[in-house]
């Protein structure tokens, strides 16, 4: 089987028909995420940014796949649930609720609400709604406004270490992207630039080739538990939303730039004993304050899988391409559950599952099945060249 038809197969045959038939609350509207290896319904608690995840994901099958009317249901319950009960009074997006939509843990941080601005701008593309559009834009707005204290009255940190973080920057440039039919221009270019500069210039150390997940305010180290903290799977993550962006801009030497930082990400943080990519690592070598720093975990893989793809897409690297099949071999001979479908979330080091759930507090319909799409369609790219190239 081809790859293009490998993750089109999963995708559409395996993944997608797992949280279609698991996670759709039909009384409350929005989705259950705490789902077990069979996919039975394990906590009923809902997590905001993992309802705008879900919403996302089938209002994007619907818009770039098929025009399955089914999707778009199960994405408007997720919107509805959304918009009634996932902001509070100044439209920041609480963590999580009950079932029925009553407020469990506050706004601490600005996630959430990235996750529901994609996901109104996704569902406002695929029916035209125009209040869900605006609603889009004010949350993206709302999400700037906090950029420089995500985490507001909720930061536990004094300024004593000011440092600041990769997530906002990395998360900014998809997200610009996705509101593309939202934003006006000026807006989306101000946002790639600011995203690129931070992610590839201030983020991105010049001596080692690696991202920092913290630096302080002036783009220098901090020699603490975080001021060297590296998060493989999110330097990865990163470079694809880079490619995306040197694809769009046509700017090949972002493209080659983001190419070689997944090469250098990955020849530091592989696990040369037992595979898999480690989930934290300390920059010199000490120890993490994570304890679960040498686990191996389910999206860290699946970005990696979708970052080597488009960056081979792009570049036809040899290197690349061999540190593909390296990761797509570990990751669907340890992730994959063949029998009860979709991936598992949490190995151990040596590559058995820690967990077995199938979501949770922090993995929903997400990371698996919009790497399924990515890969896919990337891979469609690859064969189609190659076929070309032999007549």
């Amino acid at each position: 089987m081809k790859y293009s038809e490998l993750y089109k197969h999963t995708l559409l045959n395996d993944v997608v028909p797992f949280w279609e038939k698991h996670s759709l609350d039909l009384e409350n509207g929005g989705y259950f995420t705490c789902l077990d290896q069979k996919g039975e319904v394990y906590d009923t608690d809902k997590f905001m940014w993992l309802q705008g995840r879900q919403a996302w994901t089938f209002s994007m099958l619907y818009n770039k796949v098929e025009k399955n009317e089914k999707w778009l249901e199960i994405a408007k319950s997720g919107i509805d649930f959304i918009r009634n009960h996932g902001m509070d009074k100044d439209g920041n997006f609480y963590f999580s609720v009950t079932k029925e939509g009553k407020p469990l843990v506050q706004p601490y941080n600005i996630f959430s609400d990235c996750f529901a601005a994609m996901a109104f701008s996704q569902y406002a593309k695929a029916t035209g709604d125009e209040e869900i559009k605006a609603l889009a834009k004010q949350t993206y707005f709302n999400i700037l406004k906090k950029k420089d204290n995500p985490k507001g009255s909720y930061e536990k940190n004094t300024n004593a270490r000011p440092l600041k973080g990769f997530s906002l920057p990395m998360i900014l440039s998809n997200l610009v992207l996705e509101l593309e039919d939202v934003l006006d221009k000026e807006e989306i270019e101000k946002t790639i630039n600011f995203s690129v500069q931070e992610v590839m210039e201030v983020f991105l150390q010049k001596d080692s080739g690696i991202i920092y997940e913290f630096v302080m305010p002036d783009g220098s180290l901090d020699d603490s538990f975080n001021g060297r903290l590296l998060n493989p799977g999110h330097g990865i993550e990163a470079m694809w939303f880079m490619i995306d962006i040197g694809v769009r801009k046509n700017d090949r030497d972002l493209i080659k730039k983001a190419t070689q930082v997944i090469l250098n990400i990955l020849e530091y943080s592989w696990d040369e004993e037992n595979g898999g990519i480690f989930y934290f690592l300390d920059a010199k070598g000490k120890p993490v304050q994570q304890l679960e720093w040498d686990q191996k975990l389910w999206w860290v893989h699946l970005e990696t899988l979708v970052a080597l793809s488009k960056a081979y897409e792009q570049t036809g690297d040899q290197k690349i391409w061999a540190w593909y099949e390296k990761v797509h071999t570990y990751a669907w001979s340890h992730f994959s559950d063949a029998e009860n479908g979709e991936w598992f979330g949490y190995l151990n080091r040596e590559g058995k599952p820690l967990l077995t759930l199938k979501g949770g507090k922090w993995k929903g319909c997400f990371h698996v099945p919009r790497a399924m799409f990515q890969c896919w369609k990337s891979f469609e790219n690859i064969e189609a060249k190659q076929q070309a190239s032999k007549k």
